[in-house]
């Protein structure tokens, strides 16, 4: 039975140092997350200005998605771990939420690392998503084109909690992460938005990508405050 659990955290620095010293670790922190007990597969990524993908960066805002063996492992480093310690003393906000994956598909850097979890709660309603994807490049400027009429039904479902561009390297490699209050919400973007639905069929058309993939996940557990609050009224004693 799989005890892997993923974690994602957002950090906000303000500041030129403390944002130098963020854009810095982008290279740095590999050193420390690679000899990290417990964690099998790990993203370093900054952001973009705005809601889903976007090439402008955001340099205030920037990401970390870890898969564990399990929930000890995380929260050891979560605790303990003098490279989260140094984010914590450059942030004015970090959060971090725990996540069960529900499915996934596609590869990420040649392979699916999200093994679905065998112990998902069906009372627990926010659903998590993460998509990625490597643009190929003569694909580029169709590509960023048709992204803002293809996210614009984002901004109109009420059923959003929080969103956010993220990615390994600008313009090319660029994921989202989305949180939402339910399965319903992430089906209503999905299957009821004309622009979701023509931007699938152009992804299909086009061939825009040279690797995707598309996760679900069921949050169980949040550490820390987002935007001055908890995004989904749970904390770590929960």
């Amino acid at each position: 039975m799989s005890q892997q659990i993923t974690t994602i955290t957002f950090f906000r620095y303000a500041g030129f140092k403390n944002k130098f010293w963020a854009f810095q670790m982008m290279q740095f922190a590999h050193g420390s997350l690679a000899k990290t007990e417990g964690l099998s597969f790990y993203k370093l990524m900054g952001s973009g200005k705005g809601l889903g993908f976007n090439p402008l960066p955001d340099w205030s805002v920037y990401s970390l998605l870890q898969i564990w063996k399990n929930e000890a492992a995380a929260n050891a480093f979560f605790k303990d771990a003098p490279l989260i310690r140094k984010y914590k003393a450059h942030t004015v906000e970090q959060w971090t939420l725990y996540m069960k994956n529900i499915a996934a598909h596609g590869k990420w850097s040649g392979g699916n690392p999200f093994e679905k979890s065998t112990t998902l709660d069906k009372k627990n309603l926010p659903i998590a998503v993460i998509t990625r994807a490597t643009i190929k490049v003569r694909q580029l400027a169709t590509f960023w084109k048709y992204v803002p009429t293809s996210e614009k039904p984002l901004s109109q479902n009420e059923g959003l909690i929080y969103t956010k561009g993220i990615g390994e390297i600008p313009v090319i490699q660029m994921a989202t992460f989305s949180l939402w209050k339910d399965l319903a919400s992430v089906k209503k973007f999905a299957y009821e938005s004309k622009e979701h639905q023509a931007a699938i069929q152009k992804t299909k058309a086009l061939k825009w990508y040279k690797e995707e993939l598309f996760a679900r996940f069921q949050p169980y557990k949040s550490i820390g405050k987002w935007e001055g609050k908890d995004l989904i009224m749970m904390n770590d004693e929960r």
